[in-house]
């Protein structure tokens, strides 16, 4: 069995990652990585659970994306930090209205782009050029919301974590409670490393605790059944 599993969210300064034992105490390691790639080059063989879309569909039916809806149905209230995500070649678009149109274009019936799903672009454009079904068998999609939701006896979170764009104390506390009932120390989810935020850190950590929930086999995928891209990867958000 890996040593490690790792947790990784996106953060201003590129990626960051929280690192524990894949079994036994956590002892975290926390560490941003400017690029994904470099991520996945130092972590060896370890499972990674990654907060950010992997796999792209060339058009977007009424079911969305495939993970999306079924995600949604189990976070109530958190639903809407579930961005619904366009297809491969509006991804593709560096311009807000040129994939507003691509979008709508590849899509039934046709969705426009929310900015703050077309602000991860880069971010899943960064992935995708380095994802091969190979890799999924170690990389794998999840969302912090999920895995607190998971986490928290299949309950969603009461708080958000952000209010009007800005972090919300009580909700940061929230998650930060539940991840020191599974194993974390307080000190280690207080202080994120420069160039990411606090509520990075807390995802992160979130997603660590899911990465090694992959790596024992309890980990269960939605939807049950993925679909894969026409590059043959997997669309699936694993808690």
């Amino acid at each position: 069995m890996t040593a490690r599993v790792v947790g990784v969210d996106g953060c201003p300064a590129g990626w960051i990652a929280v690192s524990i034992a894949s079994d036994g105490p956590l002892a975290p390691e926390v560490r941003v990585h400017a690029r994904f790639a470099d991520l996945v080059a130092e972590t060896g063989d370890a499972f990674l659970a990654v907060d950010m879309p992997i796999g792209l569909p060339d058009f977007i039916g009424p079911e969305g994306r495939g993970p999306e809806r079924p995600v949604r149905q189990k976070l109530g209230p958190r639903q809407s930090s579930v961005f619904s995500v366009p297809s491969r070649s509006a991804v593709m678009t560096e311009d807000y209205r040129v994939s507003c149109a691509v979008a709508s274009a590849s899509s039934e019936p046709p969705r426009m782009v929310a900015k703050q799903c077309f602000h991860l672009f880069p971010k899943i454009r960064e992935i995708d050029a380095l994802m091969t079904p190979a890799l999924e068998a170690r990389i794998f999609e999840v969302h912090p919301e999920l895995a607190f939701w998971r986490l928290n006896g299949d309950a969603a979170m009461t708080l958000p974590k952000k209010v009007k764009s800005r972090p919300n104390p009580a909700g940061l506390d929230e998650r930060r409670a539940l991840l020191v009932r599974h194993g974390f120390a307080a000190d280690d989810l207080v202080r994120p490393p420069r160039g990411a935020a606090a509520d990075d850190l807390l995802d992160a950590a979130a997603n660590a605790l899911i990465a090694r929930r992959l790596l024992k086999g309890e980990a269960k995928s939605f939807p049950a059944e993925p679909a894969r891209d026409a590059r043959g990867l997997r669309i699936a958000i694993w808690a």
